[in-house]
């Protein structure tokens, strides 16, 4: 598996771009972090015989179900 990660240019809300060099970091190496995290999850449930099917769809529904506790202000 290739340790490099090609992430998105991080957008705001409006569309511009997020430019911040440490704020590029630390997005890169939180995904980093969380690729790791579920790679190493995935790879723990195939070796336990659960359904490749599932585990990805329960780890589609872990990140369809965080929650933003920052709601957009109104302006």
């Amino acid at each position: 598996m290739s340790s490099h990660n090609q992430w998105p240019v991080w957008q705001r809300d409006d569309a511009s771009i997020v430019s911040c060099t440490e704020k590029i970091k630390v997005m890169k190496e939180n995904f980093d972090e969380l690729k790791q995290i579920a790679q190493d999850a995935l790879e723990d449930g195939l070796l336990m015989e659960v359904s490749e099917t599932q585990m990805r769809e329960a780890l589609h529904k872990l990140v369809d179900d965080l929650v933003n506790p920052y709601p957009p202000q109104s302006k």
